[in-house]
């Protein structure tokens, strides 16, 4: 019998690396033992006490229950008391603060509440594929604007305005940027904001990577009056390590903040509470937690530039976040080139541009959730093929 799947799924394809961690499971099974460079999934634990607090909760007979939509208090006061601390924010817990089970599902939250058939987004070309997805499955229109790396990948808001915005109700951002590692600043925030209150357009910043690398964590939210027309995601995946506990954030208004819990309580029955309580204790910890973190990410990073020297890419070295973003030798036709031949030579996967769009095509992106011998290892068999190419 066939049945039909809904309109909505027939133009969202498999997410890339669903489809390719497949394959990399079967050379896996052949005893390829293939290193993953791809994914950011980061290998190191969570603080020890942040642990130590869900298996207390875990423990206790009361603490299994159904749990609020709004998440509890704790949580919430935590999340508010950590955007004061490191992003000065002032944020009412109660009410413009919403736990999600994980950022990525707050986007689709966002664009089920206010996107339908006859709106268009704008959403960054190169740029996380998850928005694509998610405005995609509303029957809305998806508006790709390009970023280019003589623009540092920050929208030529000038370029932008010369088209017809009047039908464009929503604009994701994504800064500091993924894949290109891109920071923006407060200016940029300034005339963002500026862009999307001239023309009515509901701006959401997706800010999962500010902590990483960066000495100097911003929130787009910092900027007077965001609140009126910008929501933001955030998460403790990247910044406390913690990507298969799917905590995350909205911050919002309280007006958006009840019109998203309206699409968000039909999805879901709240977070465990050990898993909130445990997150509350994550965002309490002090700056010498992310010192560290930042300490071991940076000797990752210059094995991964070493990787991207080897493979004859440019990159620049002040890039932030999880991974290393580097432009291709001109000698392949594009990154999907290129990733395939480290993999099918070396057993070594690196990620291809041209998933995050098209322009990304002539990059490639490294990931920092490896460790030191591990990458040591991938350097070793790379550095081997490639001098085996070029005589």
């Amino acid at each position: 019998m066939e049945i039909e799947v809904a309109k909505r799924l027939q133009q969202t394809e498999e997410y890339y690396f669903s489809k390719k961690l497949r394959e990399i499971d079967e050379m896996n099974k052949s005893g390829a033992q293939v290193i993953n460079l791809g994914i950011g999934s980061p290998d190191l634990p969570p603080h020890p006490e942040v642990i130590k607090t869900l298996q207390e909760q875990a423990a206790l007979p009361n603490t299994h229950g159904y749990q609020n939509y709004k998440g509890v208090p704790q949580l919430r006061t935590a999340m508010a008391d950590w955007y004061q601390r490191y992003y000065q924010v002032s944020l009412d817990p109660n009410t413009q603060i919403l736990p999600l089970i994980g950022s990525k599902e707050g986007i689709v939250h966002i664009c089920m509440t206010y996107l339908q058939e006859g709106d268009r987004c704008l959403i960054p070309n190169p740029g996380y594929p998850a928005y694509a997805s998610a405005v995609r499955i509303t029957g809305a229109t998806l508006l790709p604007y390009e970023l280019k790396e003589e623009n540092n990948w920050l929208p030529d808001l000038e370029e932008l305005e010369k088209q017809d915005l009047s039908t464009v109700k929503m604009m994701w951002i994504n800064y500091p940027h993924m894949p290109t590692g891109t920071l923006a600043s407060t200016s940029f925030f300034e005339e963002i904001i500026a862009f999307a209150k001239k023309h009515q357009i509901l701006l959401c910043h997706d800010n999962p990577y500010s902590f990483i690398l960066n000495d100097h964590p911003e929130s787009i939210l910092s900027v007077p009056g965001a609140l009126d027309v910008a929501i933001e995601l955030n998460s403790l995946s990247k910044s406390s390590n913690m990507a298969g506990w799917r905590i995350g954030m909205l911050l919002a208004n309280e007006k958006r903040i009840a019109e998203i819990l309206r699409f968000k309580s039909n999805m879901d029955s709240g977070t465990f509470l050990p898993l909130q309580l445990a997150a509350a204790k994550a965002l309490s910890l002090d700056a010498s937690w992310y010192k560290e973190l930042n300490a071991e990410y940076a000797k990752r990073r210059t094995k991964v530039f070493e990787i991207m020297d080897i493979l004859n890419c440019t990159y620049n070295t002040k890039q932030v976040g999880l991974f290393v973003w580097a432009r291709i030798p001109n000698s392949y036709a594009n990154a999907y080139a290129l990733s395939d031949e480290i993999l099918y030579n070396t057993q070594v996967f690196i990620t291809p541009g041209g998933i995050f769009g098209s322009a990304g095509d002539q990059y490639i992106r490294i990931s920092l959730c490896a460790n030191q011998t591990t990458l040591d290892r991938a350097i070793e068999k790379i550095k081997a093929v490639k001098q085996v190419s070029t005589h």
